[in-house]
């Protein structure tokens, strides 16, 4: 059987098929009949041939030697049967060709119905939302939970977050197909359906990284003049804390203090996510300038140095905690306010709400925590054979005698507990054994950039301190164009 197929227009939707069929019935039968004719006539002719040749057989056998007489009667007996064999036996077939159309126009192939066009809804995380509730607002089945749940990828869903995002994609049979879950513009996971199960793929983008640059002169104080420069909040802590190590915020700021700094902003397309690390800052504080920039070091560890490679942080926090108001000061012939007596202040001591939180002013050793009737609850930190660190009037202790602490490590929080008239923090650094006014005592500098860093630091450090200087030199000149007066030397 040959089979042909072709289209017969190039605008219609089937094919014909030609097949060319032959009748196999009649073939068989005219086979049939031929080789019942041949056999008979084989079989008149061998006993015709029985009756002639067997008396000149006998003569011939008698002449002729056995093995010779054999060969000859083969021979005789094959060209008979070449004379004998039919030459009409039909050799081909005759072929019926038919035309039979059929037609090949399908529905567009469906999936278990998840077909390529989705619809789409989205649902927002709320404050204690978990998949199941999510899941419910859409209008989705417990079963939809349980498949998505238990898939590969699924345990990213256990926890989730206010603010983040889930779209469902539904196709026109109104069967759940994709998934998109969006934990933030650059973290997204795909689920798609396939049968019983969902895949998961994970995208992440890389945001359009910015270099800003912003300065300002302070009025009043630092937040509302950083403010007053369009300087978000995340930077102004981050400021004071990169210079806060020499300059204290909250007694040494004077009006006409400056300062400039660039910084990373992210965006993603096209619109902007959040703002990075300041990459390069200077602070003016009473016509002297400090420097700092960020260098990233051969084990991955940021920290801000000076332009010379020292460390802006140093080894002691210049005051213990973050919010608080110095409501007594160091001072060797202070009048008790309980006693009423002369009595030396070793200490600083900082009013604060009670339960601030006090942290450990450098790392270090705790070497006593306890109580005492005058000290109420009290730590008293080693920092290595030169400096101890005494903290007084705590309302909770949170480590223990003998424990390592970090730099800035919580080790308590404000109270009044002992001789205290209020929730105050008594603050006392001892030098050699010897007290020191916290406020003015000269703090050890950091580890500095080690030698064999110091080239890779200075290759690194010196295109972003001169594009700070640029952006500085710039303003200046804006200034100028302006006849507005410009910052003061140093800025």
């Amino acid at each position: 059987m040959i089979l042909k197929i072709f289209s017969e227009t190039p605008s219609r939707d089937h094919c014909i098929f030609f097949v060319k069929k032959a009748k196999i019935s009649n073939v068989i039968n005219l086979l049939s009949l031929k080789v019942r004719n041949l056999i008979q006539k084989i079989a008149a002719m061998m006993l015709l041939i029985a009756n002639k040749l067997l008396p000149l057989a006998k003569k011939l056998s008698q002449e002729f030697p056995k093995k010779n007489s054999m060969v000859a009667f083969g021979i005789v007996i094959f060209l008979f049967l070449l004379l004998v064999w039919p030459k009409n036996v039909p050799t081909s077939v005759n072929q019926i060709t038919e035309v039979i159309p059929i037609n090949l126009t399908a529905d567009k192939i469906d999936n278990e119905g998840y077909s390529a066009e989705l619809r789409w809804h989205t649902e927002e995380v709320s404050e204690g939302d978990n998949l199941s509730t999510v899941f419910m607002r859409a209008n989705l089945t417990a079963k939809d939970v349980h498949q998505l749940s238990s898939s590969v990828g699924g345990k990213s869903l256990k926890n989730l977050f206010p603010g983040e995002l889930f779209r469902f994609g539904t196709n026109s049979k109104n069967k759940l197909t994709k998934i998109e879950y969006v934990k933030s513009p650059l973290e997204t996971h795909i689920f798609v359906r396939q049968r019983h199960y969902y895949t998961a793929e994970v995208q992440i983008r890389e945001p359009d990284v910015l270099v800003s640059y912003r300065e300002g002169v302070i009025q009043d104080s630092l937040y509302l003049s950083a403010k007053e420069a369009n300087l978000p909040d995340k930077l102004i802590m981050e400021m004071a804390n990169i210079f806060g190590w020499d300059i204290d915020f909250v007694f040494d700021i004077r009006p006409g203090d400056s300062f400039a700094l660039t910084y990373e902003e992210r965006f993603i397309d096209g619109e902007k996510l959040s703002v990075g690390s300041i990459l390069a800052a200077s602070f003016t504080n009473r016509k002297k300038t400090f420097k700092a920039v960020r260098y990233t070091d051969q084990q991955g560890i940021s920290n801000y140095f000076s332009p010379e490679g020292l460390n802006m942080r140093k080894a002691f926090l210049r005051t213990p905690l973050d919010i608080f108001r110095i409501s007594s000061g160091f001072n060797l012939k202070r009048k008790h306010p309980i006693h009423k007596k002369i009595k030396a202040h070793r200490g600083v001591d900082y009013a604060a709400p009670r339960g601030t939180p006090v942290y450990s002013a450098g790392a270090g050793k705790v070497l006593n925590a306890g109580y005492s009737r005058a000290n109420g609850n009290y730590v008293f930190i080693q920092h290595g054979q030169t400096y101890v660190t005494k903290y007084l009037h705590l309302n909770k202790k949170t480590v223990r005698k003998g424990q390592i602490v970090k730099q800035r490590q919580q080790i308590g929080t404000v109270g009044s507990t002992g001789y205290a008239t209020g929730p105050h923090l008594h603050y006392e650094f001892l030098v050699n054994g010897v007290h020191r006014n916290p406020r003015t005592v000269k703090l050890p500098q950091a580890r500095p950039i080690p030698k064999k860093e110091k080239v890779a630091f200075d290759e690194a450090v010196k295109p972003v301190l001169a594009q700070l200087a640029e952006y500085q030199e710039k303003t200046r000149l804006a200034y100028l164009d302006d006849q507005i007066t410009p910052p003061p030397e140093g800025h």
